[in-house]
């Protein structure tokens, strides 16, 4: 009974096992195959070589069949199997290294009508003249003890002895033939008289015009401390101004840092300045080398700075006509500057006195009028060089200079 209850076990067995696994076999084959995922060979196009003996690029089909890559049947862009399986080399940018940027060159500001804009800052140091003096003149009694009033204010604004006892005389003769005590017909009246005190018939053009392809070439001088570099500067932005060309000569070699601020300025607006870099140089050379180069470039003016000195120092002074000398082996000097600081009053007639000597000066540039300097200063000095104010610095601005223009002084000088 055992061995036919084995037997049919095994029987049950035998039929049972092919048939699950009949089923078994009929799962896994009813479902959807995946199909084969391409790939690559050791080496894509882009790693070969130019001229390389080996093929390009391969890939292996569903089918097992190999193909090039650009006939390969692939579920996948070419590009993209390529980057996932073998990054393209990514280049770097060059660095480039940027220039430093130029300095801005600046405009200089227009030089007409520069003494009217600044008008304001001459009146509030000089307005002895448009109060004092109208207050004395309209007053209901002229009598002497006015007059004396009126040359002490005259005296206290630097005009000078002389041109004070002159003016004095021409306002006491009109107003007492004209009998006028009205404020704006004296203010006329006193408006005329500076006028002609201050003298309107001096040149006062600056000689900046080439001669027969020879720049003009200007020489400014003046004593130590006057602001004479900078003052330079501001010269060089009023020829700008003027549509000139122009050169700087750093002659000023004892002075550490001349050479250096005058090429700042002249940087500004655009002009070359010849300096040296041996330090304590012989300033007539450095003078020469800076007319040699505006000859050369065609310029119209050669501006040269020299070092301030003291006007009792004999062997500085005569240093001045060395450097004169020097230049005018290439190029008559057509201009020298001599830079007065206003405020020294009368003592700078002295300092004016000395430096006429030792070269000819052609013109003055009055400097700082706009601080506790008196107008007046300006009359004296012309009449004792015998040579115009031709500019007058009205402040610390970059173009605080201007040409000195009579009726425009005089009237700031009357402003209320």
């Amino acid at each position: 009974m055992c061995q036919d209850e084995d037997v049919e076990i095994i029987i049950i067995i035998a039929v049972l096992v092919p048939v699950l696994v009949g089923l078994v076999l009929a799962i896994l084959l009813d479902r959807p195959q995946k199909p084969k995922t391409p790939y690559l060979t050791d080496r894509d196009a882009d790693d070969l070589d130019p001229g390389s003996d080996v093929g390009p690029a391969t890939i292996a089909d569903s089918d097992g069949a190999v193909l090039p890559v650009d006939h390969a049947p692939l579920t996948t862009p070419t590009d993209e199997l390529v980057a996932d399986h073998h990054p393209a080399p990514v280049e770097e940018a060059p660095v480039v290294e940027e220039e430093p940027a130029a300095p801005a060159v600046e405009s200089p500001a227009p030089v007409a009508g520069r003494l009217a804009r600044l008008r304001s800052r001459l009146a509030k140091s000089n307005n002895v003249f448009s109060q004092g003096l109208l207050a004395l003149l309209s007053s209901d009694s002229i009598d002497d003890d006015v007059w004396d009033e009126v040359e002490e204010s005259l005296l206290v604004a630097d005009l000078g002895t002389e041109p004070t006892l002159e003016l004095v005389d021409r306002l006491r003769e009109r107003v007492t033939v004209e009998g006028t005590k009205d404020p704006e017909a004296v203010r006329a009246m006193l408006r005329e008289e500076l006028i002609k005190i201050v003298d309107p018939g001096l040149d006062r053009r600056l000689t900046a015009t080439p001669t027969d392809g020879i720049p003009a070439v200007m020489m400014v001088v003046g004593v130590n401390g006057v602001g004479k570099t900078t003052t330079v500067g501001k010269i060089a932005r009023v020829l700008v101004a003027e549509q000139r060309e122009v050169v700087l000569g750093a002659a000023d070699t004892f002075r550490a840092a001349a050479a250096e601020q005058l090429a700042t300025w002249g940087a500004r607006v655009g002009v070359d300045t010849v300096r040296s870099d041996v330090e304590q140089a012989d300033p007539a050379s450095v003078a020469f080398e800076a007319v040699k180069t505006g000859i050369e470039r065609e310029t119209d003016v050669v501006l040269i700075d020299t070092a301030g000195r003291l006007q009792n120092k004999a062997n500085l002074m005569d240093e001045l006509g060395k450097i004169k000398r020097v230049v005018e082996k290439q190029a008559p000097v057509g201009e020298v500057l001599l830079v007065l600081d206003a405020t020294t009053g009368q003592n700078g007639l002295s300092q004016a006195k000395v430096f006429a000597e030792a070269v000819n000066i052609t013109g003055i540039v009055l400097t700082k009028l706009d601080g506790t300097a008196k107008g007046g200063i300006v009359v004296p000095i012309q009449r004792q060089l015998g040579v115009p104010v031709k500019l007058i610095g009205l402040g610390e601005g970059a173009d605080d200079l201007a040409p000195f223009e009579v009726e425009a002084f005089v009237d700031a000088l009357l402003s209320e």
